[in-house]
């Protein structure tokens, strides 16, 4: 197969590598592929097709596999915009189980210099994880958020937990490191910036949860 193509990005999803124990060590791009939800099945065969192509008809592709990413505009379906919105409103806050489940927060701009980084030094054919390395539950999570918001935790509500909720995602950037890249911010001054801008933007907010709730 010929084609003009210099290089094809697939951005991928930590999720792919499914669920680990809260002592099994991060994964690496070595790491068996076995998700647990449509979701991150549907990511893993994507993964797969693009690997095919490469392998098959020589096609000139990366692989990038990002943690769970953060900042201004996120829709506010997602955990945080939903727990700051909430936040602010003086609303309940809903929180799956008791909780305990793990995400690794990166915040998005740092996972966009991460993919330039790729797109500039990586080589073809690699698979290359963007973690955030900031471990925290969801339950630590929205505690944090309400701390910085001075709001009281008494908005805490815990609801029956959702299918297919993997326990705790967590990967190894070595291979990302050893392309030059490093990391900004801690993650609370991340936080603290997404809060402050949606703080700032409480009517885009507003209306995108209202579109949310129709959808």
């Amino acid at each position: 197969m010929k084609n003009n193509i210099d290089l094809f990005l697939h951005i991928s999803t930590d999720e792919v590598y499914g669920s680990l124990d809260f002592n099994s060590p991060a994964t690496t791009e070595e790491s068996q592929i076995q998700p647990n939800n449509p979701y991150s099945a549907s990511k893993a065969g994507a993964d797969c097709l693009v690997r095919s192509y490469h392998r098959t008809f020589k096609l000139p592709a990366i692989i990038t596999r990002s943690s769970n990413n953060f900042g201004p505009y996120q829709y506010p379906e997602k955990l945080i915009p939903v727990v700051i919105s909430n936040a602010l409103n003086n609303h309940q806050i809903p929180v799956y189980g008791k909780g305990e489940n793990v995400r690794d927060w990166i915040y998005v701009t740092e996972n966009c210099r991460a993919i330039k980084t790729v797109i500039e030094k990586g080589k073809i054919g690699e698979v290359y994880n963007i973690p955030g390395y900031e471990e925290v539950n969801n339950l630590q999570l929205v505690t944090l958020i309400l701390d910085i918001l001075g709001k009281p935790r008494s908005l805490i509500s815990f609801v029956e937990d959702r299918k297919g909720h993997d326990l705790r995602y967590c990967m190894d950037g070595t291979k990302l490191k050893a392309l030059g890249f490093s990391y900004d911010e801690s993650f609370r001054q991340q936080l603290e910036h997404t809060i402050a801008w949606y703080q700032e933007h409480s009517d885009w907010l507003l209306v995108k949860s209202i579109e949310a709730k129709l959808a």
